[in-house]
């Protein structure tokens, strides 16, 4: 029987499937059950619950992704807990919509169990992303409130 992938191993997978601009596999890395918290994402939801829902947000994702990602700055840490791993790492792309060329930090907390994602704790810098894209005026609508 083969060893489960190391939580480092999973996540080194997840953000090169990410940065390989392919993320039609990716919920593949997550437990049945799993549960994606976006801790700062603008608007609702911050969640999301189990790898069909991951899948179909990926999906999405990937449907209007005008943004070419790449990992950079990858440091991934051990915790004291042998399933939980933190990663901090930089996405450098280039918007397809305006030209922008970025750098947006990241953090991600993992918890993998026999070699799946059954946890995540995500923040990314939404306003950079915004910016960089275009979409300031968007995620203002939705982030301020209506008179």
């Amino acid at each position: 029987m083969p060893v489960p992938a190391t939580p480092t191993q999973v996540f080194e997978q997840l953000i090169g499937q990410i940065s390989s601009g392919d993320p039609s596999r990716i919920h593949e890395l997550y437990a049945e059950d799993a549960r994606v918290e976006v801790v700062f994402a603008p608007g609702a939801p911050r969640g999301i619950q189990g790898r069909e829902q991951i899948r179909k947000v990926f999906a999405q994702l990937a449907e209007g992704n005008s943004l070419g990602l790449k990992a950079e700055k990858v440091k991934v840490h051990q915790t004291a807990d042998p399933e939980v791993v933190i990663a901090e790492f930089d996405y450098r792309g280039l918007s397809s919509t305006n030209g922008n060329e970025f750098t947006v930090s990241n953090i991600q907390v993992l918890r993998v169990r026999d070699g799946l994602i059954v946890e995540t704790r995500d923040y990314h810098d939404h306003l950079a992303l915004a910016v960089a894209d275009g979409r300031v005026t968007d995620l203002a609508a939705v982030m301020l409130p209506h008179p």
